[in-house]
């Protein structure tokens, strides 16, 4: 694995270490592409901003630091600054706007909230039975996908839904047919593989692996030393044999 555009930096309030120490350990590993994509900003509609963001007013210093980075390391590594952004319908167009104007050039959609989180403050990995929120999950996941925006889509399988499984099954397919039908990949995420999360979901790669959906790996490194995971690449390889994944290596990167 030669790539990883999902890294995120100090400036989310939730990952620890510079992100030349990152750029070290990927180009240390063999990564030839990487990008950063850490948490898109985003003014809450009551005026608040979330702790786990890039912070609206430190946007532009992101974007340009990385964009430095990418030049001092040019020779070495393919390197590309982005957002990992949620789809909220009633606020995207402002959503997009903000990231264009402080310099990203690529997103990828990891829907954490189904909508602005000072509405709806459950994240999608808390455990629910609601038939009617895995339902919004699954639209803001195939409305991103048609969006025709997003890179590919981080862990898509984070919906935490304890239910039974016909409706589960239904429902998440619809976002395995779209990501088919938009050639758009879906994400087997090490985060999730590292941490013993409810993601890599295995019904869900079952359902992928029947649409023939594309499938992408992403570290979603927190950590200089996640910056490579060998240990959680070898649990994706397993996956994608196991559930006959149609792995596409390096995704294709959309220039917002």
């Amino acid at each position: 694995m030669n790539y990883n555009y999902h890294t995120h930096t100090y400036r989310c309030h939730h990952a620890s270490g510079t992100p030349e120490e990152y750029i070290i350990r990927a180009i240390s590993c063999g990564i030839k592409f990487m990008g950063f994509s850490d948490h898109a900003p985003f003014i809450c509609s009551n005026g608040t901003e979330s702790g786990y963001r890039v912070p609206m007013n430190e946007a532009k210093d992101y974007c340009n630091e990385i964009k430095e980075l990418a030049e001092k390391y040019k020779e070495k590594l393919d390197l590309k600054v982005g957002y990992e952004m949620e789809y909220y319908p009633e606020n995207f167009d402002t959503m997009l706007k903000t990231v264009k104007e402080s310099g990203a050039e690529y997103l990828i959609l990891g829907q954490h909230f189904i909508d602005d989180e000072s509405i709806a403050p459950e994240h999608t990995i808390c455990e629910t039975d609601s038939i009617e929120k895995l339902k919004s999950y699954v639209s803001r996941i195939v409305d991103g996908i048609e969006s025709g925006v997003f890179s590919y889509i981080a862990h898509p399988d984070i919906f935490n839904y304890k239910n039974e499984s016909q409706t589960y099954r239904q429902e998440m397919r619809k976002i395995c047919a779209a990501s088919r039908e938009n050639a758009i990949p879906l994400e087997i995420n090490f985060l999730g593989i590292r941490d013993g999360r409810i993601y890599p979901n295995k019904e869900f790669l079952k359902l992928a692996g029947e649409e023939n959906s594309p499938i992408t790996f992403g570290f979603d490194a927190h950590s200089v030393e996640s910056a490579y995971d060998g240990e959680s690449l070898k649990k994706a390889k397993e996956a994608v044999s196991t559930y006959h994944l149609n792995y596409i290596g390096k995704p294709e990167i959309i220039q917002i």
